[in-house]
């Protein structure tokens, strides 16, 4: 189990399961949507176990982490077991300072769609920084080291089975709509995730490539790659440099070389994903 976890991704975490217990708890709830998570099966067992929500989630997300711990091993971190920690205390604060909560809206496809936003937000937060929620990622992994499906086709499959629990409880309208959301879901945080990881690929043609060079370098801490370059119609020679970087960091580097270099001709394209070094800064 890893021990590592910086402040910033703590707060991150506590951010990220915020939004995610506040979700659960004044839209899904009220609503009785019971969504493809280990909070929708909660949902479903408190009408059959006379506890708490929140005591519920911290028995089954105590248990879950368990046979995580034994049947995963290495792959089970500190972060995920902060995040199955975190839920059931906010759940429990939100309990006491809010007892009484009604719908959002009184339209459960608004708040549904509201629902969604919410908790993609939260959720792509922490996959954001490699932590998850906990609940169902637990049995998805279990489903994929045991039976051998993907972590994808295991969220779908664990997600779509708890769905359909909701009509023991309630009725079928209640269940195509968890149904319904549970897909969506999916598709909304897979959205939220590439926009976290989108980058911006800069490649500079410019007489004061070395003014440029030493700026990504040393002020934005990113590498640069520098290319020999002839232009097709005089074969005059050029140095091109190609950087990959941040949306916040390529709006400075614009704006650096707009001053240095005016005529300096910038090409710009969507990386939609970087692995390995480029993520470590200096």
């Amino acid at each position: 189990m890893k021990a590592k976890i910086s402040f910033k991704e703590f707060l991150m975490m506590l951010a990220g399961m915020f939004l995610m217990s506040a979700a659960v708890y004044y839209i899904m709830m009220p609503d009785h949507l019971v969504l493809g998570s280990l909070s929708g099966l909660v949902l479903v067992l408190v009408n059959v176990i006379p506890v708490s929500v929140s005591t519920l989630t911290f028995i089954l997300n105590a248990l879950l982490l368990v046979i995580g711990y034994i049947f995963i091993g290495k792959e089970f971190g500190l972060k995920t077991v902060l995040t199955s920690l975190m839920l059931p205390v906010y759940l429990r604060i939100f309990e006491i300072v809010t007892p009484d909560v009604e719908s959002l809206s009184g339209n459960i496809v608004i708040d549904l769609a509201c629902f969604m936003v919410v908790i993609s937000l939260g959720q792509a937060l922490l996959f954001n920084m490699n932590a998850s929620s906990g609940g169902l990622d637990v049995i998805a992994k279990l489903l994929n080291k045991y039976l051998g499906f993907k972590i994808g086709e295991s969220l779908t499959i664990a997600g779509f089975m708890i769905a359909c629990t909701s009509i023991f409880v309630y009725d079928r309208e209640t269940m195509i709509i968890s149904l319904i959301g549970t897909y969506i879901y999916g598709l909304v945080l897979d959205r939220y995730c590439d926009g976290f990881r989108i980058r911006k690929k800069v490649c500079i043609l410019s007489s004061r490539y070395r003014e440029i060079q030493e700026y990504i370098v040393k002020e934005l801490h990113r590498g640069a790659t520098l290319y020999q370059a002839y232009g097709g119609m005089g074969l005059a020679e050029h140095m091109e440099i190609a950087t990959i970087l941040e949306k916040n960091e390529y709006g400075k580097l614009l704006s650096f070389i707009h001053q240095t270099d005016p005529s300096a001709f910038v090409t710009v394209s969507t990386v939609n994903e970087v692995i390995g070094e480029w993520n470590k800064k200096r």
